[in-house]
């Protein structure tokens, strides 16, 4: 039984953490989600028990505003990735979005099968290491002033196509949880119907929406193209885990359909303050969800350095390779941008404690890798670009 006095006190609680843990991350230079994960450990079970572990376990109102908050956010990242956006970012984007996949998920699924997973578990903490956080990225090259620099636009694009493919990736080790062991058969399977699922939706939802966006308008409420979005986006969420993929993976398709609306700028504008009222919810209440005790030994401490190696290292080895085309330099630029897992690693790491695949403390591994790799990136891109341009005189024509 849940009392609405003490729900609407946890709601404050975890809210005006979220603002107080972003407002000091961002004058720290670091990403706000940074800030947000923090105070959640912060005001969680394991330090100050604001909220305590049964208000956020799974089905509990609090669990179920931060799973309505993650899905907003993918479907806000999507509303920002455009099919033709995709079309150009080239060869090397392309290169750098698959190499970025293959290297992390190979490298983490043997890390984590070495270290006592079975194969198909293996899997789900391999994609973990997977997709690239292109909102981090995005900030710090804005904050720069280099979006317009070639490797900018690389690591933008490839950032996209990673982050689609770790999608369907995640879609399908998901659905093969639960599996007595890898059934070749069951593979297949579970792989073209995840990549019909997105073919279908995002190839086809896209074309229609460019076709039929003026529909939107007929409605007299103001506000029906923002209400009717959201309406897609609900009900693709639940339409993919019909299909046995996550919810997140039809929010995001949902948002690429929606980015094709003539209203995709005023849907931007209107999606700021739902972003900003339920995305800390999730953030806060997957830091609160850390156990901090785990830290305390020195195998998990051990555990924590070598699977920030590994996230690190095969990110860079894939963003290397896959623009190697761009120079060493500029290959090394575009490999360092790669490297934040941030908030999607942080929701791959949620599934798993969710699904049971992960332990506590091989979840508190996960979130804290996800922190490292978000605060130790900007400083080295910005570092790295800063001596580019320096070096560049007089620029390249």
């Amino acid at each position: 039984m849940h009392h609405a006095a003490d729900i609407l006190l946890a709601l404050f609680a975890i809210f005006v953490a979220a603002q107080i843990g972003a407002e000091i991350a961002q004058r720290l230079k670091l990403p706000g989600v940074v800030g947000e994960i923090v105070a959640g450990c912060v005001i969680g079970p394991a330090a100050l028990g604001f909220i305590s572990t049964e208000q956020i376990a799974a089905g509990t109102p609090l669990d179920v505003l931060a799973e309505i908050g993650v899905v907003l956010l993918l479907f806000s990242v999507g509303l920002e990735t455009r099919l033709d956006d995709l079309k150009k970012v080239g060869r090397s984007a392309f290169l750098v979005g698959v190499l970025g996949v293959i290297v992390p998920f190979v490298l983490g699924a043997l890390w984590a099968h070495g270290s006592g997973f079975e194969w198909v578990k293996s899997m789900f903490v391999a994609a973990a290491f997977v997709a690239t956080s292109a909102g981090i990225t995005a900030r710090v090259l804005q904050e720069l002033g280099v979006l317009d620099r070639v490797e900018s636009r690389v690591i933008l694009g490839a950032a996209v196509i990673d982050d689609i493919l770790a999608m369907l990736l995640l879609g399908i080790v998901t659905s093969l949880q639960g599996d007595a062991g890898v059934d070749v058969t069951g593979l297949l399977l579970v792989l073209a119907q995840a990549i019909g699922f997105v073919a279908v939706i995002g190839w086809v939802g896209t074309r229609v929406m460019r076709k039929r966006a003026h529909w939107l308008d007929r409605p007299i409420n103001p506000l029906s193209p923002l209400t009717i979005a959201l309406a897609i986006c609900l009900g693709l969420a639940w339409l993919s885990t019909g299909f046995g993929l996550a919810a997140i993976i039809g929010a995001f398709l949902a948002g690429m359909i929606a980015s094709e609306m003539h209203q995709r700028e005023e849907l931007e504008h209107q999606m700021q303050p739902l972003l900003a009222l339920l995305t800390p919810f999730f953030f806060v209440v997957t830091g609160a969800k850390v156990d901090l005790g785990v830290f305390a030994s020195g195998a998990a401490l051990w555990m924590l350095l070598v699977v920030t190696v590994i996230a690190i290292v095969s990110k860079l080895i894939g963003g290397f390779l896959g623009a190697l085309s761009l120079g060493r330099r500029g290959a090394t630029i575009v490999g360092v941008g790669m490297v934040p897992r941030g908030e999607v690693g942080v929701v791959i790491a949620s599934l798993g404690l969710a699904a049971g695949v992960f332990s506590g403390e091989i979840y508190a591994v996960i979130v804290a890798m996800s922190l490292l790799t978000s605060i130790v990136t900007p400083p080295v891109l910005a570092l790295l670009l800063k001596r580019d341009a320096d070096g560049a005189k007089p620029p390249a024509a």
